[in-house]
């Protein structure tokens, strides 16, 4: 099967020279049981390497399961993934097969894999190199045969310095690696993307499709898309609804594209990911949107401020000096100077409490749940963190 056949079978879109290559290798490690790591930003489009793997594989006919780690809670991730024994804990019931047991003869895709607990990563290494496992509550070592594909959106090695990660793991899942470009290094596929989603809203909204004019696709291609090609389908569909001219220019565009993601504010990489958030990504968070705040505000007090209030700010002594009319001379003992104690007050800025990252943090996520309406998974989206990341921020930071 030819790349226009991969792409054609698994509606993928594009032709940069880096998204071809990393089908090109999905497809040539595909008739093997090598590991596979793949890399890339949130919402580049990793899931569909491991279904061109599992389907171009010789176990294509087998089960092909999906993960995602990061949405199963630390209590339960062991059960999910190994299976248990009735009475292994509080609710076992009955005995459940895991993902492993499931997947046997087929092929397992861990999404996230890098939010899976230490004491999991052990058991996930022993499956691996010899392809057994103890389901939870058990002794009985049992065996399984699954190709696993895994994929994480930030640095592992990073992570294995850190040591959130093993680093006999990583080396193990980091058989054969296949990165995955971020949209805004497929300048060309940009506006090929946006038209195909335009026209499947198109088609489920029974709507005519939008359309771009020059200057907006021009537009499209500079942004940066921090969200990559979920963010591009949810402008699509955004302006699919709402907006009732099917020609879409720049300034309608714009009104699509986040404020707070300019060209520059930094933007999470390949390399990083929320849960190894440094000081200075959560500083130029808080400190763009302190910005937009005085900037709204600072609007806000021009469009009130009348048009005789001073533009320049005088000593107070000037302004009882302009007080006096013109051509006359106040006596010295009528005239009223604000005491130098009095000035020093006025003048004097107001020692403020220090502020600390962590609280700093705090209010961050504060406000972003405030504009999600308290939902988690949007607030993660919004912030760059990963659902199980936000969790735990918010149990440390007492929010729950």
């Amino acid at each position: 099967m030819d790349l226009t056949q991969i792409k054609q079978r698994f509606s993928i879109i594009g032709n940069s020279p880096e998204l071809n290559r990393a089908i090109e290798v999905a497809c040539q490690v595909a008739a093997t049981d090598l590991s596979v790591l793949v890399t890339g930003e949130s919402g580049v489009g990793k899931e569909f390497i491991p279904q061109i793997i599992h389907y171009n594989s010789p176990r294509k006919h087998g089960v092909y399961i999906a993960v995602n780690c990061g949405a199963i809670p630390d209590g339960t991730i062991d059960s999910e993934l190994f299976g248990h024994e009735k009475g292994a804990f509080t609710g076992a019931t009955e005995s459940r097969k895991g993902y492993f047991e499931e997947a046997n003869g087929g092929t397992l895709f861990l999404d996230e894999v890098a939010e899976l607990p230490l004491s999991t990563q052990v058991r996930l290494l022993r499956v691996l190199q010899t392809g057994e496992f103890i389901k939870v509550g058990s002794s009985k070592v049992q065996k399984t045969d699954v190709r696993v594909v895994a994929a994480t959106n930030i640095n592992l090695r990073t992570a294995v310095a850190n040591g959130r990660f093993r680093e006999d793991l990583f080396y193990r899942l980091n058989t054969v690696p296949i990165k995955i470009p971020a949209l805004r290094e497929r300048k060309e596929d940009i506006h090929l993307l946006f038209k195909k989603f335009a026209l499947d809203y198109a088609d489920k909204y029974n709507v005519p499709a939008i359309r771009l004019d020059e200057d907006a696709v021009r537009m499209l291609q500079k942004y940066r898309w921090p969200g990559n090609i979920r963010q591009l389908k949810s402008v699509a569909e955004q302006i699919s609804i709402l907006e009732k001219d099917r020609h879409i220019h720049a300034e309608v565009l714009q009104k699509y594209l986040p404020v707070d993601h300019e060209e520059n504010v930094p933007v999470l990489t390949g390399s990083q990911s929320a849960d190894y958030l440094s000081d200075r990504d959560i500083i130029f968070k808080i400190l763009f949107q302190l910005r937009q705040e005085i900037s709204d505000l600072k609007q806000r007090v021009e469009e009130v401020r009348p048009s005789t209030m001073p533009v320049q700010s005088k000593h107070p002594a000037d302004i009882v000096i302009d007080a006096i009319p013109s051509g006359e001379e106040q006596p010295a003992e009528q005239q009223e100077f604000p005491t130098e104690e009095v000035q020093h007050e006025d003048i004097t800025p107001q020692p403020q409490t220090p502020v600390s990252l962590q609280d700093a943090t705090r209010e961050l996520i504060i406000q972003a749940l405030k504009r999600n309406g308290g939902k988690r998974k949007a607030t993660a989206e919004e912030l760059g963190f990963s659902e199980r990341t936000l969790y735990r921020k918010l149990k440390e930071y007492g929010l729950e």
